[in-house]
């Protein structure tokens, strides 16, 4: 599994509409430069946010974005679910995928499955409102459920 661009953008996006949330609608291009993505990415991001009910957005004057929660009911698991498709470290456990013939005998499957659930469980603990608030002078992670 490798995170690509749209999901570490997408939680960049929304860690930022937390951090800048006053009720209002925030203007995309004010969030496109504090986090130096181009407009024309964001535009590709926002509405999978939106189709995702993540964020509501209004066009025109006074337009923009705002989250539909707050930052402590946002998931990074849910998030990155969203703008990833999936989180499978391997092809064969994603969601649809076509039945491996060798799964009844394949010996790393319960491996696999085990990492999927670990992975999963592990983004699904960490919140926007963590990611807001990293402690001063912490390394990587720190303040995250581990």
């Amino acid at each position: 599994m490798m995170i690509s661009t749209r999901g570490r953008y997408a939680l960049r996006v929304m860690i930022d509409m937390a951090e800048h949330s006053s009720g209002e609608y925030i203007p995309m291009k004010d969030i496109a430069r504090r986090q130096q993505i181009s407009l024309k990415y964001m535009e590709k991001i926002m509405p999978i946010l939106v189709g995702g009910k993540l964020v509501e957005g209004v066009h025109g004057k006074g337009g923009g974005y705002r989250l539909t929660r707050g930052p402590e009911e946002y998931k990074v698991g849910e998030i990155l679910r969203l703008t990833e498709g999936t989180l499978a470290p391997v092809h064969c456990i994603e969601c649809g995928a076509e039945p491996c013939e060798r799964a009844g005998e394949c010996r790393t499957l319960p491996m696999w499955l085990e990492l999927d659930k670990v992975i999963n469980d592990y983004l699904d603990s960490v919140t926007l409102d963590q990611l807001m608030r990293p402690e001063p002078g912490a390394g990587v992670g720190a303040g995250l459920a581990i």
